[in-house]
């Protein structure tokens, strides 16, 4: 069954033009093409990015957080209770007047002392400002360098220029070193954030949606590096890490409490997300994804659908965070 799934899944008719198979991209002539095992590649390359990680959050994102002037609270933890830790696992965080009453009973001790447990039961819960600096301080550091090589990789290729470039000499299109790493690091990146999503800080309002852009981003550019659709994933992957890096930095002194410089971070993030998630991806990416490739085959191969439908839904992610976004526009600005 696996065995025919895996013929299946890699027909030639689903992921390249007609009269391409597998066989012409094979390496010759000095063309260097995408292989699919490279990708195994990226799970190693997450556990390093998790070392990296671990490494500076803890001599570099610490320090830093104690001058801008974040200490570390610590949080007192309740005495073991293996009756009440049960009941907050298993059935509720905030027990009503009545259940605490019935737990004081149980455990023989008073309702305010289980009051005073569950409290600090769910203080543990929740991340210091400490823990979210350093999180915001590691997503900062990747985005931002990330973005400068991936300006660096694109600045001096023709189509960071003009678009129609990504699709001449398609399929057969080689692939760089700076592509291959680009790629990797990027996987890479998302597979170590689905690793970490049960530790690192908990997004009650997009939590779900954090997981399907993950999810979609590694399923993209995955499904591009096969398809050779390299030259339009860096400039995917481009326009998306320009935005990001602004964010975690405002989030950064949000929690240093530096007012203003949060706020003036955080305006400038807006507008670089509408002119690169509103404005250049639709207009721009998907223009190039959707339309031009009916110049060069009238007729679409199977990747093209779902290529372009994943990337739709992430325009409609891109809809959604900037809906969130405006909000608190038209907050900070009418309200104050």
């Amino acid at each position: 069954v696996l065995k025919t799934l895996n013929s299946w899944f890699w027909w030639e008719n689903i992921w390249m033009p007609i009269n391409c198979t597998w066989a012409h991209f094979v390496d010759r002539d000095g063309l260097v093409f995408p292989k699919p095992h490279q990708l195994y590649a990226t799970i190693p390359y997450a556990f390093v990015l998790l070392i990296i990680r671990f490494f500076s959050e803890r001599y570099v994102a610490i320090p830093l957080a104690k001058a801008l002037g974040i200490k570390n609270v610590r949080r007192v933890k309740p005495q073991p209770n293996p009756v009440l830790e049960s009941y907050f696992r298993e059935c509720s965080k905030h027990p009503s007047q009545s259940e605490i009453q019935g737990l004081a009973k149980k455990c023989n001790c008073t309702v305010r002392l289980v009051e005073k447990w569950f409290r600090r039961r769910r203080n543990l819960e929740i991340p210091t400002v400490l823990r979210k600096f350093q999180e915001a301080f590691w997503r900062f550091s990747f985005y931002l360098a990330s973005s400068i090589a991936g300006f660096i990789f694109l600045y001096d290729k023709p189509w960071f220029y003009d678009i129609w470039q990504t699709w001449v000499g398609y399929p057969f299109q080689t692939v760089l070193p700076s592509q291959y790493w680009y790629y990797m690091a990027e996987i890479s990146f998302y597979w170590s954030l689905l690793f970490t999503l049960g530790i690192d800080n908990k997004r009650k309002a997009d939590f779900l949606a954090h997981v399907v852009h993950h999810l979609a981003a590694i399923g993209l550019m995955s499904g591009s590096w096969c398809g050779n659709y390299v030259r339009l994933g860096t400039l995917v992957m481009f326009v998306h890490d320009t935005a990001d890096f602004w964010l975690e930095a405002a989030k950064m002194f949000n929690y240093a409490h530096w007012e203003k410089t949060c706020n003036m971070l955080f305006i400038i993030f807006s507008i670089v997300f509408f002119i690169t998630r509103i404005i250049l991806f639709p207009c721009w990416i998907l223009r190039a994804t959707l339309y031009l490739p009916t110049y060069y085959s009238t007729t679409p191969v199977i990747a093209y659908f779902l290529f372009n439908g994943q990337l739709l839904i992430l325009q409609g992610l891109h809809l959604y965070w900037g809906y969130l976004i405006f909000k608190i526009l038209r907050r900070f600005i009418f309200l104050k």
